[in-house]
């Protein structure tokens, strides 16, 4: 475990390994939500195998997992691994080193670009689509007005991100291409430092962080909805993981408990917006602000998802942005069974 740590904060920019939860309970908070279909007794075959969640920036999985019991009677180990965005999530997957994690529209597509050895396997959807997730945003005070006022001036992004993909879409809607504004690739952290000091006109970001600064007075210039923007976000898994049956079936099964521990959050928000505090690291009055945002629901990957992903990954093409054509339905392979809907699912 020690050395795989070390190898991805080299590599990949992980920011912490953290602890595994083993079959037999993981907290004594934990309120359990209930055998999943791959139970020990069940499943002898899986208790080999110790798999590895992404966790994207903070966004309440590992937490999620000690508060609900998710994990506690399964028949393998998880731990999770987090990350400070999805590009390094995604390198990670391709390399084996985590089986599963969530990332925005972009990094799969950049990452097929390079080739990178992962698939999309399910999608989550908002709750409340009407309400944008991430959003390009200009400081307290700005003159900028609108998407056209860009023109010329410093955006801050974190490239092959989600945000990547508004900022791409957000200036093509107004006759704009990443030639007429000067992209600045920048980390979320750096994105936030170069904000906040006024070395960037604009700032293409994801909540927590666009909530909080709009909070200290920042404004949106632009949302991050339909159609300059999708609400989805997708996991994606290991090729190594999903072509083997045995590890592939076990895998399924983690994704419907990730699925099941967000379905229960969503129900119990207290819990959902304590577990997001804790992650991300900011207060709880945030958590609380940003919550409708993070709510989704896990559903197999649609026909509709697909061909949004590929007319994203398309502009991209024709921006510059990547330098190979994605093929996004050959990146893409359903874990979940037709029907599949993590909302539908209830608790006592």
């Amino acid at each position: 475990m020690y050395r795989t740590t070390t190898r991805l904060i080299g590599a990949v920019g992980l920011l912490a390994l953290t602890g595994t939860l083993a079959a037999c309970g993981s907290s004594s908070q934990a309120a359990p939500l209930g055998k999943s279909s791959g139970s020990a007794s069940a499943h002898p075959e899986w208790k080999k195998y110790t798999f590895t969640i992404g966790d994207n920036g903070g966004d309440g999985s590992q937490a999620l997992a000690k508060i609900t019991g998710a994990f506690d009677d399964a028949p393998y180990k998880v731990k999770f691994a987090r990350f400070t965005y999805g590009p390094p999530l995604v390198q990670a997957a391709a390399s084996g080193d985590i089986d599963l994690g969530a990332v925005g529209d972009v990094p799969p597509i950049t990452g097929a670009a390079k080739e990178y050895g992962f698939k999309i396997v399910a999608v989550n959807r908002s709750l409340t689509p009407s309400q944008s997730n991430e959003n390009i945003i200009v400081p307290k005070g700005s003159k900028l007005k609108t998407l056209a006022d860009l023109k010329g001036k410093k955006l801050a992004v974190p490239q092959g991100s989600s945000a990547h993909g508004l900022a791409l879409n957000a200036l093509k809607s107004v006759g704009l291409s990443p030639k007429d504004v000067h992209l600045v690739f920048l980390d979320p952290a750096a994105g936030a430092t170069a904000f906040n000091t006024g070395k960037v006109d604009a700032w293409s970001i994801w909540n927590p962080q666009s909530a909080i600064a709009v909070k200290n007075g920042a404004r949106i210039l632009a949302k991050g909805l339909p159609p300059i923007d999708q609400t989805s976000s997708y996991y994606i898994a290991s090729e190594k993981s999903l072509d083997d049956t045995t590890k592939r079936a076990a895998l399924t099964d983690v994704l419907q408990r990730l699925a099941r521990e967000f379905a229960y959050a969503i129900q119990h928000e207290d819990k959902y917006a304590q577990a997001l505090s804790e992650e991300e690291g900011i207060p709880l009055a945030d958590a609380k602000a940003s919550l409708k945002a993070f709510e989704t629901r896990v559903t197999p990957i649609g026909k509709p998802d697909i061909a949004a992903e590929q007319k994203l990954a398309d502009a991209f093409l024709e921006a510059g942005q990547i330098t190979k054509k994605v093929d996004v339905p050959s990146i893409t392979d359903n874990l979940l069974p037709a029907g599949y809907d993590s909302s539908k699912l209830t608790f006592d």
